[in-house]
């Protein structure tokens, strides 16, 4: 089924009586999980109010190309740069015929051209308008330039002419702007994954942690997002900036991300424990910085907990995947360690490898689950990671 999950549609809306139509466009476009912002011409205000799109969108509504109060006057830059699709519905022909020109006298038009998002106008007209030789020509340019026209319809308008012209409805225009993204394998499902290492606290200024880098993590928060799902990062320290379109939430400690992960399963359809989580922390953290021994000093520890066996042995139970970090036997290894954790999955890694090692950004793993497992060999997290997805979402499919 296509879906909209974390896709980001700007919705222009122009001067027509079908105005009244984009309220119900806003819900269709949110109901197929988009996230929906709207820039409305003075025209179209003259239709339906911002008001009404506002509350609906939960966004607020754009009208100006010089806003002081956006982004520094440069609110038509940030527009475009955050659309996934420029939607225009209503197009009138006044519109259609100034795109068709390149004209940037409105924000409307000037996000247009300043966007890299694909297009897509559902135009809505009187009958003899849509029919008129500068209509089609201008429609015709604008295909070439690769912009998606849906409709417009048959049928009675608002001036009682019958004939092409009427916008199409809301549920087909959302549908076909869904068709453009063709990535489904987890729409909707609801993912979360830990990633980075873990730092446990010595005293105020110290303490104990791993090589983790934290890129394989996000590396998969951003294939679960472009996979259509609702994705929670849970991550422990790293100088990485989170993907975008995600819940990112910032932990340091293996006790720390304990809590949050468990306080979030029953939202939770899919866990992924890519962190690399301390085996120990130390059985007393100081309140005063430690001053210097003479010699040396010795320091207690303590077990900390198994996040993805807790995970695995929750009655809110997930699909589970964990990660198995290893220097020799790893495939061996990684399969003991998924058995007796209880996991559905498991990526196994040869982190003795320095060209795969927790900096790099490349990798090579071996993906197990109980009747099999794929060997995926070197290249970018990236690349490696929407291949995991890709396994895990055939899993889950096969396994319901």
């Amino acid at each position: 089924m296509a879906h909209l999950f974390n896709r980001n549609v700007l919705l222009g809306v122009s001067g027509g009586i079908a105005a009244y139509k984009s309220a119900e466009l806003v819900r269709q476009l949110q109901e197929l999980g988009a996230n929906v912002r709207v820039i409305m011409t003075r025209g179209a205000q003259e239709f339906i109010t911002p008001l009404t799109l506002q509350a609906l969108s939960s966004n607020p509504v754009h009208t100006e190309l010089l806003d002081e109060y956006a982004e520094m006057g440069m609110g038509h830059i940030e527009l475009a740069r955050w659309a996934d699709l420029l939607l225009i519905a209503p197009a009138t022909a006044d519109l259609i015929a100034r795109l068709s020109t390149g004209r940037a006298d409105d924000l409307l038009s000037t996000v247009a051209l300043a966007t890299a998002a694909p297009l897509m106008l559902a135009p809505a007209m009187n009958q003899q308008m849509w029919k008129d030789p500068a209509t089609t020509a201008n429609i015709g340019t604008l295909s070439v330039r690769g912009a998606r026209i849906i409709g417009p319809a048959a049928g009675q308008q608002a001036c009682g002419d019958v004939g092409l012209g009427r916008m199409e409805e809301p549920s087909t225009i959302a549908g076909a702007a869904a068709s453009l993204f063709e990535n489904s394998q987890l729409a909707g499902k609801r993912i979360m994954i830990t990633a980075g290492p873990t730092r446990e606290a010595l005293d105020p200024v110290r303490y104990i942690s791993n090589n983790s880098s934290g890129k394989m993590g996000y590396a998969l928060a951003a294939a679960a997002v472009d996979a259509g799902a609702i994705t929670t990062l849970v991550s422990g320290p790293v100088a990485l900036a989170p993907p975008d379109r995600i819940r990112f939430l910032s932990v340091q400690s293996a006790e720390q991300m304990l809590q949050q992960c468990i306080e979030l399963l029953p939202e939770c359809d899919i866990f992924i424990g890519c962190a690399a989580v301390a085996d120990y922390r130390p059985a007393k953290v100081e309140n005063q910085k430690i001053k210097k021994a003479q010699n040396e000093m010795t320091l207690q520890l303590v077990r900390n907990p198994d996040i993805v066996s807790a995970v695995a042995a929750n009655k809110y139970r997930p699909y589970t995947v964990g990660f198995a970090a290893e220097t020799n036997n790893v495939v061996a290894y990684a399969r003991d360690k998924m058995q007796r954790k209880g996991l559905d999955m498991m990526v196994a890694n040869d982190v003795s490898n320095q060209t795969i090692g927790f900096n790099s950004d490349n990798n090579a793993v071996t993906v197990l689950w109980r009747d099999g497992e794929k060997i995926l060999e070197l290249a970018s997290k990236a690349s490696i990671a929407q291949h995991i997805v890709h396994l895990i979402a055939h899993q889950t499919r096969k396994n319901n």
